[in-house]
């Protein structure tokens, strides 16, 4: 099992959650009926897929091993097994919060993803 899982997710929607004291995820977390995650492998993959272009995102990394048996690891892109939680997710689970800017070649530039 992974121990830090990973959400990219617009700062304003980041703030709301900080604010309310819960996540419940993204529109196409709710539309999908879990909380989409990536592993540090696929983050920079799922940055360039699904946000290519976008500012003002934040990379969230979250202590998968405090999430239980709501997150599941389940095949999606090409067949690779992708974190899905079934819940929403407690802030006590986040380890940090890094900003995501795009850097000047237009992809974005992911902090140190170890700390």
């Amino acid at each position: 099992m992974h121990a830090t899982i990973y959400k990219i997710t617009p700062e304003a929607l980041w703030r709301e959650a900080e604010a309310t004291g819960r996540f419940t995820g993204a529109p196409i977390d709710l539309a999908d009926g879990f909380i989409h995650f990536s592993t540090r492998d696929q983050a920079i993959e799922t940055a360039s897929r699904h946000f290519a272009g976008q500012e003002n995102l934040l990379l969230v990394a979250v202590d998968a091993s405090t999430l239980g048996e709501k997150l599941v690891f389940e095949p999606s892109r090409g067949g690779a097994l992708f974190p899905h939680l079934y819940a929403e997710m407690p802030l006590s689970a986040v380890k940090w919060v890094k900003p995501l800017p795009l850097g000047s070649d237009g992809g974005h530039v992911f902090p140190d993803m170890e700390t």
